[in-house]
């Protein structure tokens, strides 16, 4: 078994695409709409399907708006220099809502970006981010 997708309704197609594909660089792998059942779906990602997890983008067509609720966290996504990735969201108009920097009670450099229907994406620094094994190593010699 593997991981295929994971589903995002988006209340604006076009400006979830130019998020995902323009400000993270995803690629737009396939896009059908199913009129008999009013909605588009659209997936994204970083390579082929049958390699790689993807996102399905669903646009619900009259839906521009959803309660994210508070059980949503985020997705995260490996970038080489954090920093740069933050400042080119930025400037393209993009929301960073946690600027890059160590995880609290961690190493881990992370930041936080919205996209424009208000789902957090974290981005994590590669390199930088702590395995379980590592933090039980950690933890066994902070013990002994």
């Amino acid at each position: 078994m593997r991981l295929l997708h994971t589903m995002l309704r988006v209340g604006n197609l076009e400006e979830s695409l130019k998020f995902y594909c323009d400000f993270l660089g995803m690629k737009l792998l396939r896009q059908k709409d199913y009129p008999g059942g009013e909605f588009t779906l659209a997936f994204v990602g970083y390579g082929d399907e049958s390699d790689n997890t993807v996102l399905e983008l669903t646009y619900n067509w009259g839906s521009d708006k959803y309660d994210l609720g508070n059980a949503y966290g985020h997705i995260a996504i490996g970038v080489d220099d954090i920093y740069a990735t933050c400042n080119e969201i930025k400037n393209c108009g993009g929301k960073v809502v946690r600027e890059p920097g160590p995880m609290k009670h961690g190493s881990t450099v992370i930041a936080f970006i919205e996209d424009p229907d208000g789902y957090k994406v974290e981005l994590i620094q590669l390199g930088t981010q702590e395995t379980h094994k590592q933090e039980s190593e950690k933890q066994a010699v902070t013990q002994s």
